[in-house]
């Protein structure tokens, strides 16, 4: 639903756009106070079915809030987020509030400065309402903890919200919050919000510092990981990306590349090629429909649409589990020893054994980097013939609760492209039978954001974007 159409209420203040939200602020139509009490309510009334938000910053929110108006009142310039609530997922560095990791020996760990993003976040004006649930160390596709317990899909709660930015993906489709920044290492912020059927953006390896995200980038993680937003609307993707991008002179990963105006791509001259199987895992019968849809929306909007796949994407899970998993574990077990966690989530203790079973030796990891730089190679050549790949978030809609696994071949959709380290926008043009949503991923070339924002502000508009549950 285009966010100019939902009903301006009181009521439905928590479902508006972040844009919207902070016009409102600015023209002093509602107030920051207002504004942050009405998420307040909301997170009371419909947290107990979910389980998303994981700590309340109310006093701090509400202090925050009035001294936004009183800034107004007096003149005071303001950031473009001026006064509006945001959600921080429980791995980023918020000062004063609880960064667990989701693991145990942090239950107690309050940050005392902030991470990079929300240092950002903050300084355009933005307030931190709360903490949203994760996985132990954001290392699982459901947001589960021995500290917090599991985060339920607003859809269907007897389904999993996805990981790691679980906790964000429900509290956001939900109407807890309007938006929060993620982390993706193979699809933390994609997959939840595919599963919770809102908008997200992983942007090109590079882009967004990870600075004050627990646990940090290393070893291998730092091949395919990066920060980006999450939100309902593809507008607000665009608003928030330039705003938490750019070197912080601390992750040294993190370039200073300038970022292109999805207002200006015009989709008429868009080449665009959508798959529907990457030649890993089969997708259901509804989701190929809903990629195929969009595919067809694009093509109606002009542009030239034909079915291709980058080469060696059937490839993608092999190389990823191999690089992430090559050290048998001994970077997750380094982390839970500088946590001081001695008991391990069901999870988190599946994925070690898992890692376990793959260590290899160094020449096998470099023949696997190898293997990667070429995967990447080949999918540089294929965006010289293509502005844009339209193909599934993931091979099915959200899965039941205590079904998801690390390696499961399903999740090498999001994988693919932090491989590639392409940039990946997700937006809702569907749903399943049972009501679930299905977005669809709409990838480009390194430091194209706004390419792959402007063809996903289509396609929200043109397949109905992100819908309200029942809850």
């Amino acid at each position: 639903m285009p966010a100019d159409a939902i009903i301006d209420a009181m009521d439905d203040l928590v479902f508006l756009s972040l844009k919207r939200m902070a016009a409102m602020v600015r023209r002093k139509e509602v107030s920051s106070a207002e504004l942050i009490g009405a998420h307040l309510d909301r997170i009371a009334e419909v947290n107990p079915s979910i389980n998303a938000v994981v700590e309340l910053a109310a006093e701090s929110a509400v202090a925050s809030a009035r001294a936004a108006d009183e800034a107004l009142a007096r003149g005071d310039e303001t950031g473009p987020l001026h006064g509006v609530p945001m959600s921080v997922k429980g791995a980023w560095d918020c000062a004063g509030l609880i960064n667990t990791g989701g693991t145990l020996g942090r239950k107690g760990f309050v940050a005392q400065q902030d991470a990079t993003v929300i240092v950002r976040m903050k300084r355009a004006g933005a307030i931190p309402i709360g903490v949203t649930n994760l996985p132990e160390f954001s290392f699982a596709f459901e947001s589960d903890n021995l500290i917090y317990g599991r985060t339920s899909n607003p859809y269907l709660t007897s389904r999993s919200a996805g990981g790691s930015g679980g906790g964000g993906g429900a509290a956001i489709a939900s109407g807890c919050s309007p938006f929060e920044v993620g982390g993706d290492l193979g699809g933390s912020i994609r997959l939840p919000a595919h599963y919770n059927g809102i908008a997200g953006l992983k942007p090109t390896l590079g882009r967004v510092p990870l600075t004050g995200y627990f646990p940090g980038p290393f070893g291998v993680v730092t091949l395919a990981s990066t920060a980006g937003p999450m939100a309902r609307f593809v507008e607000d993707l665009a608003l928030t990306l330039p705003l938490i991008a750019g070197p912080d002179m601390i992750d040294a990963s993190v370039v200073d590349a300038a970022l292109g105006n999805p207002d200006e791509v015009r989709l008429a001259k868009l080449r665009i090629a959508f798959h529907t199987h990457n030649g890993i895992e089969p997708c259901t019968a509804e989701t190929a429909a809903t990629v195929e849809r969009a595919a067809r929306q694009a093509a109606e909007s002009g542009a030239v649409v034909e079915e291709n796949i980058p080469g060696g994407t059937a490839d993608c899970h092999d190389i990823f589990m191999g690089l992430i998993a090559a050290d048998g574990g001994a970077g997750l077990r380094e982390l839970l020893r500088m946590s001081g966690t001695t008991e391990m989530s069901p999870l988190l203790r599946s994925t070690l054994e898992l890692f376990q079973q793959r260590a290899i030796s160094g020449s096998e990891f470099g023949s696997l980097l190898v293997r990667r730089d070429v995967y990447r190679m080949r999918v540089l050549e294929f965006f010289q013939r293509y502005d844009a790949l339209l193909c599934p978030v993931n091979a099915f809609p959200a899965l039941p609760h205590g079904e998801s696994r690390f390696d499961l071949p399903a999740y090498s959709y999001t994988i693919a492209h932090n491989l590639s380290g392409c940039p990946g926008v997700v937006v809702r043009c569907g749903e399943s039978t049972e009501g679930l949503p299905i977005n669809v991923q709409i990838v480009a070339a390194p430091w194209k954001e706004h390419v792959a924002l402007a063809v996903a502000s289509h396609l929200e508009q043109a397949c109905g974007g992100w819908k309200r549950s029942a809850l």
